[in-house]
């Protein structure tokens, strides 16, 4: 039954959001902040005060891994369950914990006080294992940390008492580039904006050839271009793409941390060119512990009137920024289920067109670039068009930031000009008898020992940032069985295809792992991929069948020495499950059998 207090405090919620179902996410994530879940009373009132159905409330917030109706204890585990953190031991240390507190994976334990389960990455794949507890990181986890860990919960200490060293997170910046190694002053790049040229800054993008970070590489300018022009709408809006889920991903999390004033610059400056007034980050909720800091270095640019009323004291020139967390969907990456999530709603691409330059945020023109791009703009802009287009290749211009994990004695962030080898960033990391690199995380590309010499770049390989090197004591096939996972468990479910298709890949995958597959298996993986890159509604299903197809090019030895047979070799042993009910009766004769005709 609601209490009077619980009102009173979900009314602070509801008006620190401002009463509004598009913060309906923002919301669910302060409620269960105060209350360990969502619960049934809380769903009543916010339905009440919000005046929608509590179906849509519900659905919300079934949609979002990390938000939950019912109670998952007080402490709440997730353990990486990205391929790196495997390589480095998570299972075992999940194991391990696991039976210090007397409780099985995914489930609550009998007091109520602590649940333990699994989560796709956690952005933590050069300081792992990881894990996040009530929504914050610990890394480095160990077996001696674990014990720790454990027995801190079963004395109920508050997280603010746990040593501050569980916490601490590494930037692990190996090698800078003209974005990591700037001298720039908070508003220096946008006080140079504002000289008579400024509007010329969506002219300068364009020549600059800037391309977004993201992968894609649509040209910047051109979007800018489209957002400015477009005039469907009474208000324009800048998005920032901070919800980087990529497994192998994590330079947006140091940016975040080392150049957040830079990736602001590049929200203004973006602001400035389209003519929005009003600008959102949207943070994936595995970086919440960033979001003081942020709001602390947006508050110091509101004072110093570099964001505001009349910033630098120019009339008409009025902008600010919001943070948004997202809730633990990989999904909100693609922009414009990132855009429905900002908006309150469960995260589902949207067909397309029309596109977020037209129809964005609110079905108003809206700009949305990643980090990276923002402060990849911002240099621009200091730099010139000119100066910035000699870096990189005459289709890659500047330069690019990389995460390097896995097998190799210096993960973290380098940063390199376009046109670089894939050769060159593996000396330069320490790796030794590299297998194979995964370029730009499971959706990517598998390249092996033979295409060490392709280059980072659009024109070869494209690439978000994800860098994972396997040497050769990996079994590839498990490398991409755990891909495939990953694609099957985040699947939003909205269209047939890739809800179906990415089940049948995983259970596939697992067939094969277990003894029973054979070469029909292999072969229907292709087919599967045309299915999946002809219908499926974004770019998850289409690219969940890469990490097969790719190791299968070059590793399929790791798949055939698995096959058992060569021909259809069922999943199920009908015959063998009778087994017991032989046993009950007495019988083992011929009669007792499945007959099995030879195919």
């Amino acid at each position: 039954m609601e209490t009077d207090a619980n009102a009173v405090h979900l009314d602070a919620i509801l008006a620190r959001n401002h009463h509004s179902a598009e913060y309906l996410l923002q919301i669910l994530r302060d409620t269960q902040a105060y209350s360990g879940c969502i619960g049934p009373d809380a769903v009543n009132h916010l339905s009440r005060k919000l005046r929608i159905p509590r179906a849509r409330i519900e659905s919300v917030a079934s949609f979002y891994s990390f938000l939950h109706l019912k109670p998952h204890g007080e402490y709440r585990v997730l353990f990486s369950d990205n391929v790196t953190d495997r390589m480095q031991g998570s299972e075992a240390l999940m194991t391990q914990m696991c039976q210090q507190l007397w409780l099985q994976p995914g489930k609550v334990s009998e007091d109520g006080l602590v649940s333990i389960d699994t989560t796709s990455c956690t952005g933590m794949c050069d300081q792992g294992p990881a894990m996040l507890v009530n929504d914050r990181a610990v890394t480095n986890l160990t077996h001696q940390r674990i014990q720790e860990i454990g027995q801190l919960i079963r004395n109920r200490t508050p997280l603010a008492d746990w040593p501050a060293a569980f916490f601490h997170v590494e930037d692990n910046i190996r090698r800078s580039g003209l974005l990591l190694g700037h001298t720039l002053l908070p508003g220096e790049v946008l006080r140079a904006a504002l000289s008579p040229d400024s509007e010329k800054i969506v002219e300068a993008i364009k020549s600059s050839g800037l391309r977004g970070r993201g992968g894609a590489g649509f040209p910047t300018g051109l979007k800018w271009e489209a957002c400015r022009n477009a005039n469907n709408g009474s208000e324009h809006y800048v998005v920032c793409n901070a919800d980087e889920g990529e497994p192998g991903t994590f330079k947006d999390r140091v940016l975040l941390t080392r150049q957040a004033d830079l990736v602001f610059e590049g929200m203004t400056l973006c602001a400035l060119a389209v003519g929005a007034k009003k600008g959102f980050l949207y943070l994936r909720g595995e970086y919440s512990y960033l979001l003081g800091p942020l709001r602390a270095v947006l508050q110091e640019r509101r004072e110093s009137n570099l964001l505001g009323e009349k910033i630098f004291g120019r009339p008409g020139f009025d902008f600010d920024i919001e943070i948004h967390l997202g809730a633990g969907a990989y999904i909100c990456g693609e922009e414009s289920a990132l855009i429905e999530s900002l908006e309150g709603k469960r995260g589902i691409p949207r067909n397309r067109p029309p596109f977020p330059v037209t129809h964005g945020y609110l079905q108003q023109p809206t700009a949305i670039d990643n980090v990276e791009t923002f402060c990849q703009a911002a240099m621009v802009i200091h730099m010139g068009a000119e100066k910035y287009r000699a870096i990189g290749t005459a289709k890659s211009s500047g330069s690019k930031l990389i995460s390097v994990s896995g097998d190799c004695p210096r993960p973290g962030i380098y940063e390199y000009p376009f046109g670089t080898a894939v050769r060159d960033v593996l000396q330069d990391c320490g790796a030794v008898n590299t297998r194979a690199v995964q370029i730009s995380g499971p959706s990517g590309i598998c390249v092996a020992e033979s295409e060490f010499d392709r280059r980072l770049g659009f024109e070869d390989l494209p690439t978000a940032g994800a860098f994972m090197v396997f040497d050769d004591s990996r079994d590839m096939f498990e490398v991409a069985r755990n891909f495939v996972h990953f694609f099957a468990h985040e699947s939003c479910g909205f269209c047939t295809p890739c809800r179906v298709g990415t089940s049948i890949l995983k259970d596939t995958m697992d067939k094969i792992a277990a003894g029973h597959g054979t070469r029909f298996d292999l072969n229907e993986v292709e087919h599967l991929d045309y299915v999946l890159q002809t219908t499926s509604h974004c770019g998850l299903g289409r690219t969940a069948c890469n990490p097969v197809l790719h190791t299968l090019k070059h590793f399929r030895p790791a798949y055939e020495s698995r096959l058992k047979s060569l021909d259809f070799e069922p999943g199920f042993d009908l015959d063998g499950a009778l087994a017991r009910a032989r046993q009950m009766t007495g019988r083992d004769d011929a009669g007792a059998h499945l007959k099995t005709e030879e195919i």
